[in-house]
């Protein structure tokens, strides 16, 4: 559906894109995600036509791009501020669009009620824009960019302004919204959790280039650097030695030991001598009293608790290790939550292990 080919952005002496390579296709949840700064939005503007790039090609629908004005490409764009006009009602908003639509006025109506059903407001077109809360606003927005049918609806962080509560409800609500239509979204955020929710696939952006695109349990687990790892989730890093041996590649972690892992655990290859490797907190655990396992073990104490409900999270220290290990446990019934300065084992496994480029 978009294809951008070696996209470079210049504000001046500034470089805001630098040779973009990205393909995404029909249909897909796609999400660019990122720090402030690093081009993200930029991209979106780029595709939206609202920015020209300096250099590169983009084409959408087989159609290039190049010349042809943001109201002329099959897209539409739901902004952070939602932009919803405070003095028109629901349906006046969803169908402003549609001023110079030659359908009849019945026609149209339709189309909004239509609209209105779609983001489950089905019945508030008469209700005034002002009282509105923030989340029916953002599901008003989303109706008025669905109803012109675009083939690509942008979504530029529009979900930031909501709770969280009601954030976790509307990311809910836009993957099935997506889903039902059958359209391509493209969501620009910052938030890592909301990307990893919401995506088909995740494009990491730092400076202006794409530092490493997958679907989210391959970044997830498989980050390619030791930068891509720190900035999707909690990821405990630490020095290792590595060196490859028939086909396998062996790690001597600090704190933690020897052991053998398969190559699909370097994501960026591998070079014998000294890197980093990572471990989820997740993927470490806590033996309990009264416990057994056939997995590695490490002595530690716990230096931190931090109690979440239905998790809790634990700082332990190992010797060999400068920094803590974070672990996460779930609170099962009778399982019992440590002290600081517990005395306890870590266990882990080879598979958890990931080797981090810088």
């Amino acid at each position: 559906m978009i294809q951008l080919r070696d996209v470079h952005k210049h504000y001046g002496d500034y470089h805001a894109l630098r040779g973009i390579d990205l393909e995404i296709k029909k249909g897909e949840f796609f999400s660019l995600l990122g720090p402030s700064g690093c081009g993200k939005t930029t991209l979106l503007r780029t595709i939206a036509g609202f920015e020209a790039p300096s250099s590169g090609s983009l084409t959408i629908d087989g159609r290039d791009m190049a010349g042809v004005a943001a109201n002329h490409r099959p897209t539409n764009m739901v902004f952070q501020s939602y932009a919803i006009f405070p003095h028109l009602s629901v349906a006046e908003n969803v169908g402003f669009g549609l001023r110079r639509d030659p359908r009849s006025k019945a026609e149209k109506a339709r189309a909004v009620a239509e609209s209105l059903e779609m983001v489950g407001l089905g019945g508030y077109g008469a209700r005034a824009a002002h009282a509105l809360s923030g989340g029916q606003r953002q599901r008003v927005a989303l109706a008025r960019a669905l109803i012109l049918k675009p083939k690509v609806l942008l979504l530029d962080e529009p979900l930031s302004a909501l709770d969280k509560k009601m954030r976790e409800t509307m990311q809910v609500e836009l993957i099935k919204l997506q889903r039902n239509v059958g359209i391509t979204f493209i969501l620009v955020t910052h938030d890592q959790e909301e990307a990893l929710i919401m995506s088909d696939r995740i494009a990491v952006m730092f400076e202006g280039n794409i530092a490493q695109m997958a679907d989210p349990e391959t970044m997830y687990r498989r980050p390619n650097s030791r930068r891509v790892a720190e900035f999707i989730g909690k990821m405990n890093l630490l020095p290792a030695t590595a060196a490859m041996e028939r086909n396998r590649i062996v790690v001597d972690v600090a704190g933690l030991g020897r052991g053998a892992i398969e190559p699909d655990q370097a994501p960026s290859g591998v070079q014998p001598g000294a890197t980093t490797v990572g471990i989820r907190p997740e993927t470490l655990s806590i033996l309990f009293p009264g416990e057994t396992t056939d997995r590695r073990l490490a002595a530690g104490t716990v230096d931190e608790v931090v109690y979440f409900g239905d998790m809790t999270y634990y700082d332990v220290r190992i010797p060999g290790v400068e920094q803590p290990l974070t672990i996460s446990m779930k609170n099962l019934i009778g399982r019992p939550v440590l002290d600081v300065g517990a005395v306890t084992q870590v266990v882990w496994d080879e598979r958890s292990l990931v080797v981090l480029s810088r």
